[in-house]
C-alpha cells in the first residue's frame, strides 16, 4: 500500500468518526458515513437554521480541504468580493458547526499537514540537501548591518 493509499484510508476512518460509527463495520464503510452526516445535517437545519459564518484558513492547502468538505455536505461555499482567498463563507447551522464539521476539519488539516510535511522534508533532504533543520537564532542584530526584508 503507497502512502497517499495510507493517507486516503485514515482520512475516510476519521470522516466515518465523525459521522457517529459505532462498529468496526461502519467505520470501514465511508460512503455510509457520508450519508449519515448529510442526514444529520438535514436533522439539525429543522431545528438550529443555518447562519452565515465566516472561515479563515491559513493557507491554501487548508482552504482546498475545507471546501471539499463543503461540498461533500451539499453546502455551498462562497466568499465576497475583495475578501481574502483563504476566507471562505458558507451558511450553516451553529450545532453541525460546533459538532461536526469543523472537529472533523480540524482533524483532516492536521493528518494532511503532517503528511505534506513528511512528503516535503523527504524531497527536500533526498533532492536539495540533507539537512533542512531551521536556522539558527541569534540574539540581535550586529551594529551597522543592514536588514532586508
Amino acid at each position: 500500500m503507497t502512502e497517499e493509499q495510507k493517507l486516503i484510508e485514515k482520512l475516510q476512518r476519521i470522516e466515518s468518526l465523525f459521522a457517529g460509527a459505532t462498529t468496526t463495520g461502519e467505520k470501514v464503510a465511508a460512503a455510509n458515513a457520508l450519508e449519515r452526516i448529510r442526514e444529520k445535517l438535514t436533522d439539525v437545519q429543522k431545528l438550529d437554521p443555518p447562519v452565515e459564518y465566516k472561515f479563515t484558513l491559513t493557507d491554501m492547502w487548508s482552504k482546498k480541504l475545507f471546501l471539499a468538505l463543503l461540498r461533500r455536505y451539499g453546502i455551498e461555499p462562497y466568499r465576497y468580493y475583495r475578501q481574502k482567498y483563504t476566507t471562505v463563507m458558507a451558511r450553516v447551522p451553529i450545532s453541525f458547526v460546533d459538532e461536526t464539521l469543523w472537529p472533523e476539519f480540524q482533524e483532516l488539516d492536521e493528518t494532511l499537514r503532517s503528511y505534506l510535511e513528511e512528503v516535503t522534508n523527504r524531497v527536500i533532504t533526498t533532492s536539495i540537501y540533507a539537512d533542512s533543520s531551521e536556522a539558527e537564532v541569534r540574539q540581535g542584530r550586529l551594529k551597522g548591518t543592514e536588514f532586508k526584508e
